[in-house]
């Protein structure tokens, strides 16, 4: 017996090994860690468990079947824990034919796929690859078209993570984009469809993997990052922290954290953070760290449409979507890409039954021949379109101004918002006094005196929180220094964001479950056997004998 054990440690760690030491070495140099140190610090320690370990290809052409054949096949695959949470993982292992996918190694990540969905929990895939394996064709495409297909039966069902951590073209690219977050490591991650070489057989353009597919190109202009890591140790404790604030599946509320945070801490500060002068911009961020718990905000997409700010963070230690105009870029304007960034966020939140917290201070939509020619009002419309169909808790604060559509686009009373607040300094109209008096009184443009009166009269008329509050349409207007406190409390209110139960001593906690358990199964055993006692027969008909419940 000992022969056999020493023999199945031997192919463990030749599993283990992947392509070898040298290739180990080689991917050190280049800055990165390998598949298995990568989940070695993505899960809790001693936590993963692998599958399909001895896993080998099976193709036999352009001799692949003389070659040897390396156990994993490139990939490795499991579950394990973060911070005691399951999470299903797969690691490209650019060692092994690197990293390229085979009509096994498809297999592998699908039939993870699969147990991941059953078992209602996050999956999360480490991309450092090449693409399809050449030498096995249309096994190999038919393996992408396997894994893409899941992609989609999952989306909206558990949280889809992928994370870029080596160069990725080709088809694996597509699998990524179908998942809910991409993140990447400058410098050494790279996504396109084809690479420089192909940009320039074709298109003569001469252009470098990082201008091409780089992380700076990817969380700027292209929008398909979210963000992006200095290396892969930072990168994966990132995800470690978001894994935190998701849910396990679409039939789970958000995680409860303990928080350290008192929910009814006033901070003096918000009273005084609005600037006198209305064309002067503030910073939106700040605020969010003063409402949100300990000051622990996740940011999604920071360095795209940077006029809009969206991420998770936590009140009274539950998990909330944040979604605020920033005046500091563009005065926090609408924008094509602010909408369509938003409008993702937004709609990932509702199917992950994550109450929305939304801050305003929006002028209106940009405008322009640039925005319209590109679709501003299809793209404006899915934020719309995208807070109306939420059915998750909206509680929205509108800080300074809400100018014309998008007053109504960014979570109004008139699009379900459950709980809508405004600060005494808000400003609700259908565009700014200046604008609106050069319109309604423009035969008055040449006396400046007129001009200043009317602008006056219709500050004092419509840009005020109270014209809307007496309406209805403001549920309250608040002082700026309780906002954590006021935000709480109507979260609290939702029958979907219920507040804490009180919490009792863990001896209590054990005896009610194990009470609780052992009653559902006493009750489940009697429901079993009144159901046996009213349908079955007489006698047996598998073997004419008495029903199995009666004998002894």
């Amino acid at each position: 017996m000992k022969h056999i054990l020493d023999g199945l440690e031997q192919r463990r760690a030749s599993a283990r090994l992947g392509g070898g030491q040298k290739r180990i070495e080689a991917q050190h140099a280049r800055g990165k860690l390998t598949a298995r140190e990568r989940i070695e610090l993505l899960l809790d320690h001693e936590s993963f468990e692998e599958f399909d370990m001895f896993v080998a290809h099976r193709c036999t052409d352009f001799g692949m079947d003389r070659g040897e054949k390396i156990s994993g096949d490139g990939v490795v695959t499991g579950w394990g824990t973060v911070n005691g949470r399951a999470v299903f993982v797969f690691a490209k292992d650019f060692t092994v034919f690197g990293g390229s996918l085979s009509e096994t190694h498809a297999q592998k990540i699908t039939k993870l796929q699969d147990m991941a969905l059953k078992n209602r929990a996050p999956i999360i895939g480490l991309f450092d690859a090449g693409g399809a394996r050449i030498q096995e064709g249309v096994a190999a495409l038919g393996g992408y078209g396997e894994v893409f297909q899941r992609n989609v039966l999952a989306s909206g069902v558990i949280p889809q993570i992928s994370v870029i951590m080596g160069p990725c073209a080709g088809g694996d690219v597509y699998s990524p984009a179908m998942t809910d977050f991409i993140f990447m490591v400058r410098d050494t991650s790279y996504m396109f469809v084809t690479g420089p070489d192909v940009v320039k057989t074709v298109t003569n353009e001469t252009v470098t993997a990082e201008e091409l597919g780089g992380a700076s190109v990817h969380t700027t202009k292209s929008s398909i990052a979210d963000r992006a890591y200095d290396n892969d140790v930072e990168a994966l404790l990132q995800m470690r922290r978001l894994i935190d604030f998701l849910p396990a599946s679409n039939q789970e509320e958000p995680p409860e954290w303990p928080a350290f945070d008192e929910v009814d801490r006033f901070d003096e500060s918000l009273d005084t953070i609005i600037p006198d002068n209305p064309n002067k911009p503030y910073d939106i961020k700040e605020l969010i760290h003063k409402v949100v718990d300990e000051a622990d905000f996740f940011e999604i997409q920071g360095a795209h449409a940077r006029n809009i700010v969206i991420g998770f963070g936590r009140i009274e230690g539950r998990t909330v979507g944040i979604v605020a105009n920033q005046p500091l870029v563009l005065a926090g304007v609408l924008d094509i890409d602010a909408s369509k960034k938003a409008a993702r966020f937004v709609r990932f939140c509702d199917c992950f039954n994550i109450p929305i917290v939304t801050f305003v201070d929006v002028p209106g939509f940009l405008p322009g021949t640039a925005q319209e020619y590109g679709g501003l009002i299809k793209h404006g419309a899915k934020l719309l379109f995208a807070y109306a169909e939420a059915t998750v808790p909206k509680v929205t604060l509108i800080t300074r101004k809400a100018f014309g559509g998008a007053y109504d686009v960014m979570a109004s009373k008139h699009l379900r918002g459950d709980v809508n607040y405004a600060w005494p300094s808000a400003q609700i109209a259908v565009m700014g006094a200046k604008g609106a008096v050069e319109i309604i009184f423009r035969a008055d443009l040449g006396d400046p005196e007129k001009i200043a009166q009317r602008t006056k009269e219709y500050e004092d008329r419509f840009l005020s929180p109270f014209v809307a509050a007496e309406r209805g349409y403001i549920d309250e207007v608040i002082l700026p220094h309780s906002t954590r406190k006021r935000i709480a409390r109507a979260l609290a209110l939702q029958p979907r964001y219920r507040a804490p139960v009180p919490r009792v001593a863990d001896r209590e906690v054990q005896w009610y479950r194990r009470s609780r358990r052992v009653a559902d199964n006493l009750t489940a055993v009697a429901i079993q056997r009144e159901t046996w006692r009213a349908w079955s027969p007489a006698e047996c008909s598998c073997c004419r004998s008495p029903p199995h419940s009666q004998r002894q």
